[in-house]
């Protein structure tokens, strides 16, 4: 049986490593903290605009199970808010427990507390892994899924240090690029500016330190808007996030909160003094990052290059997903991707042709959009989410938006595609 090995829990490791099961592996996931799914922790947006059709795409090909997951545990469903259309917001606070669930069931090991620190290689192929302080793993096909987040240097350099957020790691120990061990150069996305990488676009507020007028209306509509005062307004600070979707005035203007279990607060960071001045704010604590007064997690600092079947350049066995695969935004792009680099794991290692998703899924495009983006200077500027910005527009102009499921089905249909992440291969 093929051995599977992912680094990396996200989102994007979880969903490699259901569609490498379901393909026949023998699939082993090291996750360096003591949680599954990462940002997915204190994430919670998913099916706005562009995300439906990806999420449905998604069950169509087979990878349904996540998504039916966040489904499940969505607070609020059909939601708008500003520039965003029919959003489901999950519970970040009860998600991880049932995703850890539905993979011990599937037979998948996890491996927590396991930080992967090194590999061994033969000429192209990676032969083990090495896992802190001293063990070593083997495998066949290794899938990295270990962000664009970390180490605590990368926050220090390019953002305003380390702000304490549930990638820890100070308590876990500092991400470590499998590409860059295993001699492939990281690509660096870079701001507007020109500097490199990207704030994490929103902080997350303890429900229970706001008032509870706020706390009622979130709990009930999933959303709460504060207008902010002119002197305020600082329409630059949009240009600091990863999340280009909400880089629209609206953002700028108001305080957005949405109800993810906490109070999901769209901005990058804001200083606490100022935030406490709103009315029904005033005894308002950050629950992520705990420095959110200060700053956020710098993103887009390790992108791997690799072709439109997630495999990784220069190396015969290595495949990526979620931002490691590029510049993306979002838990629905980190399933998409890997739901993709898992099921062509075992592809792989059978010596078959790896699996391209088409350019007429909009799953298909936004992988290979990202993919051309990495190799042009302006492209390391751009970021690749169904949910808005560039892309979404994009989507909308092709054709690619839909939120019909038949339409969908028949389209997957005719291009023999329908479930084909449920193929037992071995």
């Amino acid at each position: 049986m093929a051995k599977i090995v992912i680094i990396g829990g996200g989102w994007a490791g979880c969903a490699a490593a259901i569609t490498a099961k379901k393909a026949g592996g023998d699939v082993h996931l090291y996750e360096r903290t003591d949680m599954l799914l990462g940002l997915g922790n204190v994430g919670g947006i998913m099916r706005n605009n562009g995300r439906y059709t990806a999420a449905e795409e998604c069950g169509l090909l087979g990878a349904g199970e996540l998504i039916q997951i966040t489904d499940g545990c969505s607070r609020h469903k059909d939601l708008e808010f500003p520039g965003h259309k029919h959003a489901s917001l999950y519970d970040v606070t009860i998600i991880e427990p049932r995703v850890r669930k539905l993979l011990k069931d599937m037979g998948i090991k996890v491996y927590l507390q396991h930080r992967v620190t090194d590999i061994e290689k033969e000429g192209g192929k990676i032969t083990t892994i090495k896992v802190h302080p001293d063990q070593v793993i083997e495998g066949d096909v290794f899938i990295e899924a270990t962000g664009s987040t970390g180490p605590m240097g990368n926050c220090l350099k390019y953002g305003n240090g380390c702000a304490m957020c549930v990638l820890r790691c100070p308590s876990f120990g500092p991400r470590v690029s499998i590409t860059q061990k295993a001699g492939v150069e990281d690509i660096l996305g870079k701001r507007a500016s020109g500097s490199y990488g990207a704030f994490s676009g929103s902080c997350k507020l303890n429900k229970e330190s706001l008032s509870e007028e706020i706390v009622k209306e979130l709990n009930e509509k999933g959303l709460y808007i504060i207008p902010i005062p002119k002197e305020e307004i600082s329409h630059e600070k949009l240009d600091m996030k990863v999340c280009q979707q909400y880089a629209l005035d609206a953002y700028a203007e108001n305080l957005i909160l949405l109800d993810t279990g906490h109070a999901k607060l769209m901005a990058p960071f804001y200083p606490l003094d100022k935030l406490r001045k709103f009315p029904g704010l005033e005894n308002a604590k950050y629950e992520d990052p705990y420095a959110g007064g200060i700053g956020n997690s710098i993103r887009y600092l390790s992108t791997a290059p690799r072709n439109n079947a997630m495999k990784v350049d220069q190396l015969e066995n290595l495949l990526c997903a979620g931002e490691k695969a590029g510049f993306f935004v979002g838990h629905t792009e980190a399933i998409v991707t890997g739901s993709l680099a898992g099921h062509n794991s075992i592809r792989l290692y059978m010596g078959m042709p790896l699996l391209e998703l088409p350019r007429s899924l909009a799953s298909g495009d936004l992988i290979a959009c990202a993919k051309n983006a990495m190799q042009e200077e302006e492209g390391l500027k751009k970021r690749f989410t169904f949910a808005g910005s560039d892309y979404f527009k994009r989507m909308v102009e092709l054709g690619l938006y839909t939120t019909d499921t038949e339409v969908l089905k028949n389209k997957i249909e005719r291009l023999k595609l329908l479930k084909i992440y449920d193929d037992k291969l071995i």
